[in-house]
């Protein structure tokens, strides 16, 4: 029977907790006594290490991590993975809305050959706001990632180690799990599984914390924003050009008799914001290459329980 690992990253999931473990036992025990499961606390307001601590007393099995402070739900997945020796890896949120019963449903899938295989929600159980704001972003992800990404899949899902280990191989400084696992390439599907309604507490994932999250991983994985800016110089170029030749032409005609006022002061006013536009782009990058140069750890643990 294979060893599995699950990795849950937990923020403000302490009512969830006691619940999911239980869910998580009985399902494990119908497929593999060699399991682990592992809790990563990104230092969640409410009393959630308390609970893993508990529950980590009580099976060996059940193993946690406490991050020294918050550093997003994807460097708490990354703590996890690190941790993880399981054969295949589970990675799923701790909300109860990606439901541990689905679990030997793909890893039946994952025994016919996969590597990968995504939990695709055959319908979300979130707000519409935030099912509207996640196809969005998911659609201008596609288009400036040059990338195919799914909003009805996202973190659930089972991997092999081979595919875990190549993204734990990637250094980049910005940490996005659905998108460094579809970039590590491997054999891989979907199946439908059923999303549960969050029964326990609100999501942490503030507007604008999902507007960050847009730009930090649009930054991150893509420099199609430079080419874009590119292009519209170009075409903003041509058309000075073609608006030039025109008033030339109107000037050798004697058919302006006084300097456009309205004219001038549009052009100042939209060629001075386009390049602040494209500076402030270009900004970003140099930022985040800052970052990256600095080589800081993307994740720093203050106390571990039941792992060595």
């Amino acid at each position: 029977m294979p060893y599995i690992s699950i990795v849950i990253p937990l923020y403000c999931c302490s009512e969830a907790i006691p619940e999911l473990t239980r869910r998580l036992k009985h399902t494990l025990a119908n497929i593999s006594d060699e399991y682990e499961i592992i809790y990563i606390n990104d230092a969640s307001p409410e009393n959630d290490w308390e609970i893993v601590e508990l529950e980590a007393i009580s099976d060996r099995r059940i193993k946690g991590i406490n991050l020294s402070r918050s550093f997003g739900q994807h460097y708490a997945i990354t703590a996890g993975l690190m941790h993880a020796s399981g054969e295949w890896v589970v990675v799923m949120d701790g909300d109860l809305q990606d439901q541990p019963e689905e679990i030997s449903k793909l890893l039946n899938k994952a025994s016919e050959g996969f590597d990968i295989v995504f939990a695709q929600r055959h319908r979300r159980r979130d707000r519409m706001l935030k099912r509207w704001l996640s196809n969005c972003f998911y659609w201008i992800y596609s288009y400036l990632t040059d990338t195919e990404q799914d909003a009805s899949v996202a973190n659930f899902g089972v991997y092999s180690n081979k595919a875990i280990q190549a993204v734990l191989k990637l250094k980049d400084s910005i940490r996005y799990f659905p998108t460094m696992i579809q970039w590590v390439g491997y054999k891989n599907t979907k199946i439908m599984i059923n999303h549960s309604v969050r029964q326990y507490g609100k999501s942490s994932y503030s507007f604008s914390s999902l507007i960050q999250l847009a730009i930090n991983n649009i930054v991150a994985f893509s420099d199609k924003p430079l080419r874009i800016t590119v292009k519209i110089g170009f075409v903003i170029t041509f058309l000075s050009l073609v608006f030039g030749i025109i008033t030339l032409i109107r000037f050798l005609q004697n058919n302006i008799t006084v300097s456009g006022y309205t004219s001038i002061v549009l052009s100042i006013w939209f060629l001075s914001g386009l390049i602040i536009a494209i500076i402030g782009i270009v900004g970003i990058y140099v930022g985040k290459v800052f970052e990256k140069v600095k080589d800081r750890p993307t994740y720093i643990i203050s106390n571990k329980i039941n792992i060595e």
